[in-house]
């Protein structure tokens, strides 16, 4: 083939004595009698140029292309998992029995969620950034002490009017103000951190009595498909599958929680209530990317496996509920996503709800203490992140498949 293009090139020169052949579109060939026109050598250039890659290319194998393996998946736990509602409304009665177990029975259950919402309120009018990075442990945390510092006050109130044979309305405004600082120093923070500690035991005891039902089923099959892929939760509550002894700790390799990164989280939020910048989530996921490549390259040099595997592609999928923190969130550091929009009969969702009628209060979740300008913006983060779904399930059966189909797709 070299030979022959070389002849044709020669045949086009028309020369009859000396000559040269160049691969140089710009050189200029010579012959005894005149200077070849540019053209001409730039098109038989080009035409040898041409075959000879083209005879290059087919006497070369390709190689063959890699194939795509499940190395790293990544769930959201709340609403993903188990129905976050019913979770938190028992743990809140766990909090309740808590509290009365200290002393403080005249709290219910629905209390601390109404303080908890009050107060992130309050401090969204006067310190919109502290509201904003407040995170759902410091907010339960602040909520119960006030609670009990309220029930101390009403308490040393009665006492002191008593004391004075008297009515609490008849109390001096002095009595009052020092009736307000004994309450504050009469809480003890290790009761407090007792009382929020049975709220998170309670928390991931109900998660596992109340799992959907073919989860266990869903990571069974998953770890038949792709036995060594490395499991990890990403969530921005305080749920910790490693926790859940009796189910979800056999399935997973790692957690990794929002208030991990307080100065992520909190950037994050800051960001997420100014419209002039863009609420970016990759602190999280490129923590959990780096964690779980971590993981997968130990496992492979203790299979004796080489790790990366030049004839392999890693692929990353995260699964979650919300569009914006979950599929938007991943995808921006290069995960494969699946929406678990599921089926409303039996699963019952309620975080994605949020989003339904937003100008009524009302018919916001009661366990929801997020801001209504917050919700606002994340409204907009949902649509945008509305093409970087990659794949939907309606039922965590179908994860598995779904799993599969992106592995499939070129």
């Amino acid at each position: 083939m070299r030979l022959s293009i070389t002849i044709a090139l020669i045949s086009i020169l028309g020369t009859t004595s000396g000559f040269s052949i160049t691969n140089s579109a710009s050189t200029i060939v010579r012959t005894n009698s005149n200077i070849i026109d540019k053209s001409t050598l730039a098109s038989a250039t080009a035409l040898f140029a041409t075959v000879t890659d083209s005879t290059s290319a087919s006497s070369t194998p390709s190689a063959p292309a890699a194939t795509k393996k499940l190395t790293l998946l990544t769930f959201d736990l709340d609403d993903t998992l188990y129905p976050i509602s019913t979770v938190l409304d028992e743990a809140n009665t766990a909090f309740a029995r808590s509290m009365n177990q200290f002393g403080y029975d005249d709290i219910a259950p629905e209390d601390i969620v109404k303080t908890g919402k009050r107060i992130r309120e309050e401090m969204a009018e006067t310190d919109p950034e502290s509201s904003a990075s407040l995170t759902h442990t410091e907010t339960r945390r602040l909520a119960i002490r006030e609670e009990m510092e309220k029930i101390e006050y009403q308490r040393k109130l009665q006492s002191c009017a008593d004391d004075w044979a008297t009515q609490v309305s008849s109390l001096s405004p002095l009595v009052v103000q020092n009736a307000k600082k004994w309450a504050k120093n009469a809480v003890s923070p290790s009761v407090v951190e007792a009382i929020l500690n049975a709220w998170e035991m309670e928390r991931h005891h109900s998660a596992e009595r109340h799992l959907f039902t073919d989860v266990m089923d869903m990571f069974e099959q998953i770890k038949t498909d792709h036995p060594h892929v490395v499991i990890g939760a990403v969530t921005d509550g305080k749920a910790n599958p490693l926790f859940m002894t009796f189910t979800l700790a056999k399935h997973f390799d790692f957690c990794l929680n929002w208030e991990d990164d307080q100065a992520g989280r909190k950037q994050f939020f800051v960001d997420l209530g100014n419209v002039e910048k863009d609420a970016d989530l990759r602190w999280i996921y490129s923590a959990t990317k780096e964690k779980g490549e971590e993981l997968a390259k130990t496992a492979a040099l203790l299979r004796g496996d080489d790790y990366p595997d030049p004839s392999v592609e890693n692929v990353w999928i995260h699964v979650g509920d919300d569009l914006a923190l979950d599929v938007g969130g991943a995808a921006t550091c290069g995960a494969k996503t699946i929406l678990a929009e599921l089926a409303n009969k039996q699963y019952h969702q309620t975080a994605r709800r949020i989003f339904d009628d937003l100008d009524n209060s009302d018919k916001l979740p009661e366990w929801s203490t997020t801001p209504q300008k917050e919700l606002r913006r994340r409204l907009m983060m949902n649509k945008a992140a509305e093409e970087l779904v990659d794949k939907k399930v309606a039922f965590l059966s179908h994860v598995p498949e779904a799993i599969n189909n992106i592995l499939e797709d070129e």
